[in-house]
């Protein structure tokens, strides 16, 4: 269903929406060399730490990861409920896993190495992203160390991917934690757009949407940028807000009066 918007900038589709296929994602220099070394991480077969504040592309580059990954070599399972005690915990990665639950932790536990056991033996490596890992509680972050070490720390059967805000990786430096702050060999670190790569952001995502003109003047955008802080989930919102405003003002070209007209409309201000 199109919008006004839409309608009245005559886009195929609405720019600023969430569904974007893979291959469409707005990779910039920084993000692509992310997603370059969790792949590498990955086929290393070890652990991975993902962090940045919210909105920032976190999730953009997993998305990327997931690309890059043979089906045929790797398994990636995505787990999203993480806030559990650790039965619950568990059982949330034997579901993604595909593997039947259990009742007890210990069982739960060896049924998920089993699994991870049998993948390795088909020469098929799994990968585990835990998203909002910064949500997992002590009693279950405490255990991932068992489930990160195989065959006497010797047989890396599994890949995680632990993906969460910045305060995750403070606290994996506490003591009780260490023993899996040790088992992760990489730290990505996302951060927010620059002026350049917001205003790129923002080009392609309108042409994407089949956009023919620039929808947004140079002021716009480097108002856009200055109000979000170059949060990609904010520029989102106010872009798509601004394009709102802009055609219930009929006006073709979206400038800086408009970005601000239009950021009093959202959840930004």
């Amino acid at each position: 269903m199109t919008d006004s918007a839409q309608e009245f900038f005559q886009l195929r589709r609405r720019p600023f929406d969430k569904d974007v296929p893979d291959e469409a994602l707005w990779l910039d220099p920084d993000r692509t060399d992310a997603i370059d070394r969790l792949v590498d991480a990955v086929r290393s077969r070890q652990h991975a730490l993902v962090l940045g504040e919210p909105g920032v592309g976190k999730n953009c580059v997993v998305r990327g990861l997931r690309a890059r990954l043979s089906p045929v070599h790797f398994r990636l399972t995505y787990v999203a409920h993480v806030s559990l005690g650790k039965r619950d915990f568990y059982k949330q990665i034997c579901l993604a896993l595909g593997v039947e639950c259990k009742l007890m932790p210990a069982t739960l536990y060896a049924a998920i190495q089993n699994n991870l056991a049998a993948l390795a033996r088909d020469h098929v490596h799994p990968v585990i992203v835990l998203d909002e890992a910064h949500l997992i509680p002590d009693s279950s972050l405490g255990t991932l160390h068992v489930l990160a070490n195989f065959q006497w720390d010797s047989e890396p059967v599994v890949s995680l991917v632990l993906v969460g805000l910045p305060e995750l990786g403070e606290r994996l430096k506490l003591g009780v934690h260490r023993s899996l702050l040790t088992r992760i060999g990489h730290r990505i670190e996302i951060t927010p757009a620059t002026p350049e790569q917001t205003a790129a952001y923002v080009t392609r995502r309108v042409e994407d949407a089949g956009g023919r003109v620039a929808l947004f003047a140079p002021d716009a955008l480097v108002v856009l940028h200055e109000l979000t802080g170059g949060v990609l989930r904010s520029v989102d919102v106010l872009a798509d807000a601004s394009l709102r405003v802009a055609a219930h003002q009929k006006k073709k070209l979206v400038d800086r009066g408009v970005v601000r007209a239009a950021f009093p409309l959202t959840p930004l201000a």
